[in-house]
């Protein structure tokens, strides 16, 4: 997989940690939450983001402050057009993660932001279309393994976002790792000896007789 180590075309730190009302608030707006997505691309004018969401230029620009006021854009160059000075906003990370929050109100903003189900609804045209790449897969592991897998997954969705871009097709990428009452098959440690007979193989019984 080829990757560009300079998308988006600005520094920026890798992490942010976010618990600022703020800027959890921000992070909920759909709206903002496009613009950030768009920034993850190339440092942009507030016409071309604009443009890109099919909004007007005010509305956008009203948004823009407002991610710049919480911390999560920044003027990352500027051009100078007819006298005008054309502004170019970048992401100050290339991830926001949610801290730990201690205001119930602040949970209830965040619960409000389910990529998984934002997912769910872009992809039925492609799901409707069989053009949909999906897998699913459960597991019972230790806590510590799912903050190690978790940490690859995210690294795999950071070269996702660095690959160069081309094409005239926009593909999404989601990822999810959450608990589940899925069933699961019991341990294997215990002596067979010790086994309950409901737990033999049928096929097993009788063995040895």
């Amino acid at each position: 997989m080829s990757v560009n180590q300079q998308i988006p075309d600005y520094d920026l730190d890798e992490m942010l940690v976010v618990t600022a009302p703020e800027q959890l608030r921000a992070l909920a707006d759909p709206l903002r939450a496009t613009l950030l997505e768009l920034l993850l691309e190339r440092a942009a004018t507030v016409n071309e983001m604009a443009r890109a969401v099919d909004r007007p230029k005010s509305s956008v620009a009203y948004h823009v402050n407002l991610l710049v006021d919480a911390g999560l854009l920044q003027v990352v160059r500027t051009r100078r057009v007819r006298a005008i000075e054309e502004r170019f906003y970048g992401r100050v990370a290339r991830t926001f993660y949610v801290g730990v929050l201690s205001r119930p109100e602040d949970k209830q903003v965040v619960a409000r932001i389910n990529g998984l189900a934002e997912a769910a609804a872009e992809a039925a045209p492609a799901h409707a279309a069989d053009a949909l790449r999906c897998t699913l897969v459960h597991a019972r592991i230790p806590v510590e393994e799912v903050r190690t897998f978790w940490a690859e997954v995210q690294a795999l969705a950071r070269r996702f976002a660095q690959i160069p871009r081309s094409g005239d097709q926009v593909y999404g990428f989601v990822a999810g790792l959450y608990p589940t009452d899925a069933p699961t098959l019991p341990d294997t440690d215990r002596d067979p000896a010790d086994r309950d007979p409901v737990d033999v193989d049928p096929a097993d019984r009788g063995a040895g007789q």
